[in-house]
């Protein structure tokens, strides 16, 4: 954001309320238009990232959703490689519930769910969609012996146990490589997701927008290499690749969108 200011000779004030009110336009748009999705095969994940300070270094008493640590709770659908559900909050329980009710709504038809193997998952997913789903968990184990200067290399797997909780899914597409890979994908696309990094989001409303921004552009704009489309035109929700034009046109139909989502 400050390079954006250096560049344009905009104050920060301005750049940052640009980003707010076009994160929360492209967040009503896709709300409203990411429904009815053919996705047969979904993956689910979460990633983290943190707001305002590390985690340890908040006083107890100013510890609380919105400063420390938060998660992106991600939804891929495998084939498409749309990004249909997300949401920004802590990692418990009611993330997880209202996570599931959002992408039961948008996926009307039967499909096979991976997620790893956090506890809240199962209630979440037979609560938001009954008997419409082949469900299955897979936790990857890691190795804990890195130290030095390695200890920022990502750790090696060293087992990974799947388990069916519900229906007949296919074995061989128990998996969430390819949500995983998405979210190195936020991470690289987002300056604030970035290990180590000293941008990170200083409000968890500008964190959210962000985020509402980088799937507007992954979802409409970017051309995926293994569907030679965008993850929008895969799932039928448009019949282009978006422009960034097109894209920051959002804000003059803003308050329609508002209308209608």
């Amino acid at each position: 954001m400050r390079s954006t200011c250096r560049m344009t000779g905009v104050s920060l004030p301005t750049v940052t309320k640009l980003l707010t009110d076009l994160g929360e336009v492209c967040a009503r748009y896709q709300d409203a238009i990411l429904r009815h999705l053919p996705c047969a095969r979904i993956e689910c994940d979460e990633i983290w990232s943190f707001v305002g300070a590390k985690q340890r270094n908040i006083p107890i008493e100013r510890r609380g959703f919105g400063i420390g640590d938060v998660w992106t709770w991600t939804a891929l659908c495998a084939d498409t490689k749309l990004v249909p559900s997300w949401y920004v909050g802590p990692r418990d329980a009611i993330a997880a519930h209202w996570f599931m009710r959002d992408l039961a709504s948008r996926v009307p038809g039967r499909l096979q769910l991976t997620t790893d193997a956090f506890r809240p998952y199962p209630d979440a997913v037979e609560e938001a969609f009954g008997a419409r789903v082949d469900y299955a968990t897979i936790q990857k184990n890691y190795s804990s012996d890195i130290q030095g200067a390695s200890r920022y290399s990502p750790p090696r797997i060293i087992s990974s146990v799947t388990e069916v909780l519900k229906g007949n899914p296919d074995p061989a597409l128990i998996s969430t490589s390819y949500v995983e890979r998405q979210n190195l994908t936020m991470r690289m696309g987002m300056r604030r997701f970035t290990r180590l990094t000293n941008g990170f989001s200083k409000k968890v409303e500008n964190h959210a927008a962000a985020v509402a921004l980088h799937f507007m552009h992954y979802n409409f704009c970017r051309i995926h290499k293994t569907t030679r489309v965008t993850p929008a035109m895969a799932a039928n929700v448009s019949d282009h690749v978006w422009g960034l034009d097109e894209l920051i046109g959002l804000l003059e139909i803003a308050e329609e969108i508002k209308r209608v989502a």
